[in-house]
C-alpha cells in the first residue's frame, strides 16, 4: 500500500481504529466490485480520506456492512464503510494509481524499462482510467479533471527549471485532490463545504507531491533521475516551510468546514499529517533539528519506506506485523515464535499525539482532548 497518512496503532483510541479500519477496508472492496480484483492493487492510506470526509458531514447512521475475513483483520469479519463515499474514494485511488503506474513506465523505472511489462501496464492504467471515468459519472464526479492534471503533469514539469516555483510543479496535482476533497460536499448534501474542503484538498495535494519528492530525492540524484526539488534548486529546508505552512492551512480549512463527526478526520489530515511531514523529513536528513512544533514528541513510526502497490495479502499482513512490533510492550515472532521486546517497551514510543506519556503503552484514549488545536 502506498500513502504518506499510516497512523500507528497507539496514536488512535479504539474507536478511531475500528472507524480507520472500517474506510480502508471499505475502499479495498469497492474497488473490487466497480472495478475487479486487480484494482484493488490501487488501494491506498491516503484515499480512505475522501470516503472519511464523506461520513463526517453526514448527518445519521453510518453507512456500514459486514465483510468477510481477511488476512489483514486476521481473517476476522468487520463491519466496513459502504455507500458513495467508498465509492468516490475508489475512483480517486484508481486514478491516482494509474498515475503513479504511468509515471514509472514513462521513466523506465525498474521492471517498468522491460517493453514487455511497460505496454501491460499502459493498457492497465487506460483501463483503470476507463472505468473510474464511468463509475465517477454515477457519482456526480467529473473525472477529466483528475485525468487532466494526470496528462498536464509532465508537460509542467518540462517547463520548470532552477529558479522557477516548485509550487508551479505541484499544481495539478493540488487541482486534482482539490476537486475530490470539493466532491465530497456534494456527495453529504452539504454544499457550503464544497469551498473549505476545497482548500484542504489542494493543499494536501502539495504536502503529497512534495513528500514524495523528498522521499525520491537522494535515489533520483543518484540516478540522474527528474525530481521537482532538484529540478528548481529548492533545498529540504525550503520543502519543509512549504510542507508547514500547508499542514497549517489544512487545519485553518476543516475549522471552516461544517461537520457532524470531525474527530477521524481531524485525526488524520491535523495530526497524522503533520506526523508523515516530520517523518519524511527526519528520515531524508536524519540530522536535521527538529523544528519547535505542539506535537515534536510524538511517537517515531517505523524506519523504511512503505510505498507502491501492495501485489498480495502477505505483504499488507507484513506490514500489519511491522507496525504491531512497534506498537506492542512485547509480541511473539510469526516465524520463530519466541517472545519478544516491542519498541515501545524501550520508552522510545510511549508518546500520544499530543506529546503526553501514555502509561500504560496504548491506553493513548482521548489524547487529544487537551491539545492545542481545538481537536
Amino acid at each position: 500500500m502506498f500513502g504518506i497518512i499510516r497512523p500507528c496503532r497507539h496514536r488512535l483510541d479504539e474507536s478511531l481504529r475500528a472507524a480507520w479500519w472500517a474506510h480502508l477496508c471499505g475502499l479495498c472492496l469497492a474497488l473490487r466490485d466497480d472495478h475487479g480484483q486487480v484494482a484493488r492493487t490501487a488501494t491506498n492510506y491516503d484515499g480512505l480520506v475522501i470516503s472519511a470526509l464523506v461520513e463526517a458531514q453526514q448527518n445519521g447512521a453510518r453507512a456500514r456492512r459486514k465483510a468477510g475475513p481477511c488476512p489483514l483483520r486476521g481473517m476476522r469479519g468487520a463491519e466496513i464503510a459502504n455507500g458513495d463515499g467508498a465509492r468516490l474514494a475508489a475512483v480517486v485511488s484508481l486514478i491516482l494509481a494509474s498515475a503513479k503506474i504511468s509515471d514509472h513506465v514513462a521513466d523506465a523505472d525498474g521492471v517498468f524499462a522491460a517493453r514487455p511489462v511497460a505496454g501491460v501496464a499502459r493498457k492497465l492504467t487506460a483501463r483503470w482510467a476507463e472505468r473510474a471515468g464511468r463509475t465517477g459519472t454515477v457519482l456526480g464526479f467529473d473525472t477529466a479533471v483528475l485525468l487532466d492534471a494526470v496528462h498536464r503533469q509532465p508537460e509542467v514539469e518540462a517547463a520548470a527549471g532552477l529558479g522557477s516555483s516548485v509550487l508551479a510543479v505541484t499544481e495539478p496535482t493540488e487541482t486534482a485532490t482539490g476537486a475530490a476533497f470539493a466532491h465530497t460536499a456534494v456527495l453529504a448534501g452539504r454544499p457550503h463545504n464544497a469551498a473549505p474542503l476545497g482548500e484542504a484538498g489542494r493543499l494536501f495535494g502539495r504536502i503529497v507531491h512534495l513528500l514524495d519528492a523528498v522521499e525520491d530525492l537522494e535515489a533520483d540524484r543518484a540516478a540522474g533521475a527528474w525530481n521537482p526539488l532538484l529540478a528548481t534548486g529548492v533545498d529540504l529546508a525550503e520543502a519543509r516551510r512549504l510542507c508547514d505552512d500547508a499542514v497549517l492551512g489544512v487545519r485553518l480549512a476543516l475549522k471552516e468546514a461544517e461537520l457532524t463527526d470531525q474527530r477521524l478526520v481531524h485525526a488524520l489530515l491535523a495530526h497524522e499529517l503533520d506526523q508523515a511531514v516530520r517523518r519524511t523529513f527526519a528520515q531524508a536528513d536524519p540530522h536535521a533539528p527538529e523544528r519547535d512544533t505542539p506535537h515534536k514528541h510524538e511517537a517515531p513510526e517505523t524506519k523504511g519506506k512503505q510505498r507502491g502497490l501492495v501485489l498480495g495479502c502477505g505483504v499488507a499482513a507484513l506490514s500489519l506485523f511491522t507496525c504491531q512490533t512497534c506498537c506492542a510492550t512485547e509480541y511473539h515472532d510469526p516465524w520463530t515464535g519466541e517472545r519478544k521486546e516491542g519498541w515501545c517497551h524501550r520508552d522510545n514510543c510511549c508518546t500520544n499525539c499530543c506529546g503526553e506519556c501514555c502509561n500504560p503503552c496504548g491506553c493513548c484514549e482521548g489524547c487529544c482532548s487537551n491539545c492545542s488545536c481545538d481537536c
